[in-house]
């Protein structure tokens, strides 16, 4: 047995290689904040790196060992066909060993278990192998040239995934593989001999192997691609704006997308996710707009959405109305506030009319004049009508209040006229009096409709004072009726209760009534007028 210083090194490696599995197992066991790669795991892996060969076995019947091959290097492609389950070919070169050299090129099904950044696979292969030696120098020179003989192959190993580039590569921890070999190198010629040696090896070796994994491809296809749009606002009236919005899903940032846009009413325009709508002169109506994007030609690359709207007719305006305030006094004014509402914002024309007075005003408000309407109820009607035509009305109401009635007539006190100057005459009307009678004589002129009562009143001393009371009374009218003219029809004589020798007087207006309280009419064909001219009579004494 041939000595090699590596051997030891390659077991070393061997046994790193068993812990870094370990590692890598709890690893995989312990949540990650990474996002996981497995989910959509490749199609293609192709891996590169080193290798180091185990070699044990000898060539028989020489006993002659195989050295372990510190240097070497792998290649391997494999396809997969679902998740877990692929082919693999693989290409292991070992070319410079102390005594040896070996090639193999072996297939076979791969098998892998993908989890959150680590990826667990096991395979087995059957290929050739080419192998040379065992062969030595000195003392003695013998050679045994490169031979094909079979090759069996089984192991796995495990790849941890690296978070750059979009997970496109991986570092494979390590690969253990069982690798068995045999070759038969013809007659066997035992040494010394310069030449061939022959025999047959039969070797059991292990392959480690580290580096990296390329990833292509992936076994769940992308997604598809998926579109949807909406219209805002939805309903509109023609001639309002609509812009669509649309919401591509799924889409290869590596790409460019293409959008364009089609409705089947109005005019449509936009070249990005965002298009707008001209509804001018659209009929009401339900329209649907429909828009697509594509970032290739590729079934998934593509997808259609569809955006309904609906055009609505214009809608009347509507108008309320109101009047402040509401109950005025004859020719008094009311303004009349209209409000007046147009759905679509259309402008409005405002006119007016009333069923009595004036009404004057274009706007909002207008101003209800009663000058010359009679007490009732006005009705103020107030109408808009937009740039379209349409129309609304409303009507409000102001009462105009009859006019106060006059205050119930009341009699009114004239003046008085007294008569104690006159001793001998005490009924006679004397010159004292008449500025007093002119008064009520003025009073009854100006208020041709209304009456006068005259009163006459005696002293409490008077002797036949009834009859002196009556006179008065008599007295006095009788002179407003022969020297101011007065209808004697209108003044009607009483004879009242107060003492004193005196006449007063009260002008009655129509409608108004004398309190007669305390009053005794007197009989005017029973009393004697007595003239303010009439003389003084003379009492001649008894004899």
């Amino acid at each position: 047995m041939v000595y090699s210083p590596l051997r030891s090194f390659g077991r070393f490696v061997l046994a790193a290689c068993a812990v870094s599995l370990g590692v890598a197992s709890l690893g995989a066991q312990t949540p990650s904040t990474a996002a996981p790669v497995g989910a959509n795991p490749s199609r293609f892996d192709l891996f590169t790196g080193y290798s180091y060969f185990g070699a044990h076995g000898q060539l028989k019947p020489a006993g002659i060992n195989y050295s372990s091959v510190d240097l070497g290097a792998i290649g391997s492609g494999a396809y997969y066909f679902n998740k877990y389950f692929g082919g693999e070919i693989n290409f292991v070169a070992h070319p410079d060993g102390k005594n040896d050299g070996l090639y193999t090129a072996s297939a076979g099904p791969i098998f892998r278990a993908p989890m959150q950044n680590f990826t667990l696979f096991a395979h087995g292969l059957a290929g050739g192998a080419k192998l040379g030696g065992p062969n030595l120098s000195n003392p003695f020179i013998y050679h045994n040239p490169y031979q094909w003989g079979p090759a069996l192959t089984a192991g796995g190993g495990m790849d941890y995934d690296l978070p750059f580039f979009n997970h496109r590569f991986s570092f494979r921890l390590f690969e253990a593989d069982y690798r068995y070999i045999h070759a038969n190198f013809g007659p066997y010629t035992p040494p010394p001999t310069t030449g061939q040696m022959g025999g047959r090896a039969n070797l059991n070796g292990v392959d480690l192997s580290t580096g990296i994994v390329t990833h292509f491809g992936h076994i769940i296809p992308p997604p598809p691609v998926t579109y949807t749009c909406s219209a805002s606002p939805s309903t509109v009236y023609p001639g309002d704006p609509i812009t669509v919005t649309g919401t591509a899903a799924n889409l290869n940032p590596k790409k460019t997308a293409t959008y364009n846009w089609t409705s089947d009413g109005g005019t449509v325009s936009g070249t990005s996710n965002t298009a707008n709508v001209t509804t001018t002169n659209l009929n009401p109506g339900s329209y649907t707009v429909k828009g697509h994007v594509s970032e290739g030609n590729k079934p998934g690359e593509m997808a259609d959405c569809s955006a309904p709207f609906t055009v609505q007719a214009y809608q009347p305006p509507t108008v309320t109305c109101s009047a402040s305030p509401s109950t005025v006094a004859p020719g008094d004014s009311s303004t009349i506030t209209a409000n007046g509402v147009s759905p679509q914002n259309r402008p409005l024309t405002y006119s007016y009319s009333s069923t009595a007075g004036s009404v004057t005003g274009n706007t909002s408000s207008a101003t209800l004049n009663t000058t010359g309407a009679a007490p009732g109820t006005i009705t103020v009607t107030a109408n808009v009508v937009d740039d379209k035509g349409q129309s609304a009305s409303c009507t409000t109401t102001v009462t105009v209040n009859a006019p106060p009635a006059p205050p119930a007539p009341t009699t009114q006190a004239l003046c008085s006229i007294t008569f104690d100057r006159d001793k001998k005459r005490p009924t006679r009307v004397d010159n004292e009096a008449k500025a007093c009678l002119d008064d009520i004589a003025l009073n009854m002129q100006r208020s041709s409709d209304a009456k006068l009562a005259v009163v006459g009143n005696a002293a409490s001393t008077e002797k036949a004072g009834s009859k002196a009371a009556a006179s008065r009374a008599v007295n006095t009218k009788d002179y407003l009726v022969k020297e101011k003219g007065i209808d004697a029809s209108r003044i009607s004589v009483y004879t009242g209760s107060q003492d004193g020798k005196s006449v007063t007087s009260t002008l009655i207006p129509t409608g108004a009534t004398l309190d007669q309280s305390g009053l005794t009419p007197v009989d005017e064909s029973a009393t004697k007028v007595v003239s303010r001219t009439a003389p003084v009579k003379k009492h001649h004494k008894k004899k």
